[in-house]
């Protein structure tokens, strides 16, 4: 049977909190002081583990594994070198986000290439490139993959570039993911809101900011599985802004995915397949195949693409490591996409480790009979 090493960050027990949790009960509200749209002020507790997993995720994943092989637990923290050599799996099934610097998305990648052993998901330096919004930004530009003008302040005295720029303009950490750090208030009409949540965010996230010309149309992401010729992007995940709370901006931030979405009012934040016409999913599709071609990823990502003002798409960010939450009632696009395609979830799990074992010739000991993912 294959042996197949899980590699993951487990999401720490929150705090008890005071007061109203819902669905951000996990991560941070915005910056200390600033309002939610909501009646109720968010609670205020740290987003440090916001892009790690939860244990119901956890488990659900290594279960679709195990229908394929024996599933090994390898928890991404400082004994993961160790546990990994002395292991030994055929494979490594990974969705470790890591914790430290800016290539924390590429240590289990690295380590796995160190000791030679086969993994899932993109290399260390499509990672890495991928969690610098500026490196992928100028990957995507050379190649001729459209995305919205830019620059990049890492301290204050860097701020006249952005002077190139059209208003209005958004700002954001340029080594965060899952939202960290992007809130209404990145959302800048003058120069003058732009300094001052670029000193923010300086302050407050220690790392450059991008600042790129805000974009107004309507948003997507793409989930995307495969390699080569075979990558295919699921059903496309169209963004309802209009669920938003009166007044509240066409963003999908922080609040919007992490304080505004409760269980008890969910957010019916998704349409998928997005209503669109075949000409414009046409257009959405090239352009998110060009980009993970251009920035190597490989079995799976999930691109964010938004309109321009001529309604032209552009590509927003690149996740190699796409979110995978289990349950149909978290906002997770890429088992949404995947559920709109045919997909379960244990298909979709199953799907990506087939593509990372054909694409490096490791042979998959299934039992007879198991049925196979599209």
């Amino acid at each position: 049977m294959t042996r197949i090493g899980f590699a993951y960050n487990l999401k720490p027990e929150p705090p008890e909190l005071s007061g109203p949790t819902g669905a951000a009960g996990r991560n941070q509200s915005p910056a200390d002081g600033e309002q939610s749209r909501q009646e109720e002020d968010p609670p205020s507790v740290s987003d440090e583990f916001a892009e790690w997993d939860s244990i119901e995720t956890i488990d659900a994943v290594a279960d679709a594994l195990s229908e394929i092989g024996e599933v090994i637990r390898l928890e991404a923290n400082e004994e993961f070198p160790e546990r990994l050599r002395a292991e030994g799996p055929d494979i490594v099934f990974n969705i470790a986000e890591g914790r430290y610097g800016v290539n924390r998305e590429a240590h289990v990648p690295a380590i796995c290439e160190f000791y030679g052993i086969p993994y899932s998901g993109s290399d260390p330096l499509a990672l890495s490139i991928c969690l610098d919004k500026a490196r992928t930004k100028e990957t995507l530009a050379y190649h001729g993959v459209p995305t919205a003008p830019f620059a990049v302040v890492s301290s204050m005295t860097d701020l006249p570039a952005t002077r190139k720029l059209s208003l209005p303009l958004f700002a954001k950490p340029i080594h965060e993911g899952s939202s960290k750090g992007i809130t209404e208030r990145n959302f800048c009409r003058t120069w003058d809101e732009l300094e001052a949540q670029t000193a923010f965010l300086l302050e407050t996230y220690r790392q450059p900011v991008i600042v790129e010309e805000y974009l107004p149309g309507a948003e997507f992401t793409c989930a995307v599985l495969g390699n080569g010729r075979e990558a295919r992007v699921l059903p496309i995940v169209g963004m309802n802004f209009a669920s938003l709370p009166d007044g509240a901006l066409p963003i999908y931030g922080f609040e919007a995915k992490w304080i505004w979405d409760r269980p008890e009012r969910p957010l019916q934040m998704f349409d998928c397949p997005a209503h669109i016409d075949d000409s414009l999913a046409k257009a959405i599709e090239i352009v998110t195949l060009d980009a993970y071609r251009v920035l190597g990823c490989r079995d799976w990502s999930r691109i964010d693409v938004r309109l321009d003002a001529a309604g032209d798409p552009n590509v927003v960010e690149v996740n190699p490591l796409p979110g995978i939450l289990p349950n149909p009632a978290d906002n997770s696009c890429f088992p949404k996409a995947a559920r709109a395609a045919g997909m379960s979830y244990n298909e979709l799990i199953q799907s990506c480790l087939r593509f990372a074992a054909a694409r490096q010739s490791v042979a998959l000991d299934e039992s007879p009979g198991r049925a196979r993912a599209a």
